[in-house]
């Protein structure tokens, strides 16, 4: 089973524009909304897959009860802490060029109980897992090195992922990843440098390496994705697709990935899936995650070089 932590769930509203125009009136043609968060997302990717997946993180009262729902849709089973207040709500602008626009709230303060409260419960859950996913953002109240925290109670035999950045990533790190899965600007972000050709990119992934992490994922976008675990190092070139949104991306990519993990999979095989499945992630408008099918497709026809 594949354990996902979501620590800031969101309501995410997105928005389909002709064109954004700063300072002027927009019309919109199509808005959804999608009961989501980083973590969450990830669980409902594996499900797509016909993986087993287990949702827990912080949830509120208010609203809290549409995301339960929502995971029951997917058929993931979830066990939330349960905070007062609701869930903060994200707006994605996405325009005709398929240009993406985020504007996000910071979510309701959580408090020490609370964040006692869920170490205790992924203590617990992570007994019955192989592969335990944090990732996205933390609401207010909470420090940079819970990340660090939540993956210490985790016990040595379980597999770790994490899909963050900053000091974040780095709290993280200390646990000894098995994969983490930056894109190239978290990874600039984290590094506190800019990195421009391929060995700078692979370079700052040894980074990351040197500080724990047994494996590199790293998005590349429309570009495709490198891993390397510091012996061989690979690349995978999407394929041309129509980009509807690229909401959820790397989170499909990350759930492809966990489970490729979970199964004992070769560092080759690893990165195959996740572009596939971060690019049949762009390819649907009203939904956060891939089709199973639009998946087999696209691995299909995707190839994977070591460089």
């Amino acid at each position: 089973m594949i354990l996902t932590v979501c620590l800031n769930p969101s309501t995410d509203v997105t928005i389909e524009v002709d064109s954004l125009n700063i300072g002027k009136v927009n019309h919109v043609k199509s808005k959804t909304l999608s009961f989501a968060g980083a973590a969450l997302n990830v669980a409902i990717g594996v499900a797509r897959l016909h993986g087993k997946s287990y949702a827990t993180g912080f949830m509120y009262n208010e609203n809290g009860s549409l995301f339960e729902q929502a995971l029951d849709r997917e058929g993931v089973p979830s066990l939330f802490v349960w905070n007062k207040g609701r869930v903060r709500e994200n707006y994605k602008f996405i325009d005709n060029k398929s240009m993406l626009t985020e504007v996000n709230d910071v979510g309701e303060c959580i408090s020490e109980k609370k964040q006692a409260e869920l170490i205790e419960l992924v203590t617990n859950l992570s007994k019955n897992s192989q592969v335990m996913v944090i990732s996205g953002s933390l609401p207010q109240g909470i420090e940079s090195n819970y990340y660090g925290k939540l993956f210490s109670v985790a016990g040595q035999e379980i597999l770790k992922i994490a899909d963050t950045e900053g000091a974040r990533l780095l709290s993280a790190l200390g646990a000894e990843l098995d994969l983490v899965k930056p894109n190239k600007d978290e990874l600039q972000s984290t590094l506190n440098q800019e990195l421009k050709t391929r060995e700078d990119l692979l370079h700052g992934c040894y980074s990351l390496l040197d500080r724990g992490a047994k494996r590199v994922l790293l998005s590349l976008g429309k570009k495709g994705a490198i891993i390397t675990d510091g012996t061989r190092n690979y690349y995978c070139k999407s394929i041309n697709v129509a980009i509807n949104s690229t909401v959820g991306a790397g989170d499909g990519m990350v759930a492809a990935a966990a489970m490729m993990l979970e199964q004992g999979a070769s560092l080759d095989e690893i990165l195959r899936a996740g572009v596939a499945a971060g690019t049949a992630t762009v390819t649907t408008f009203n939904q956060i995650s891939f089709t199973k099918e639009k998946y087999d497709e696209i691995y299909a026809n995707i190839k994977v070089e070591e460089f």
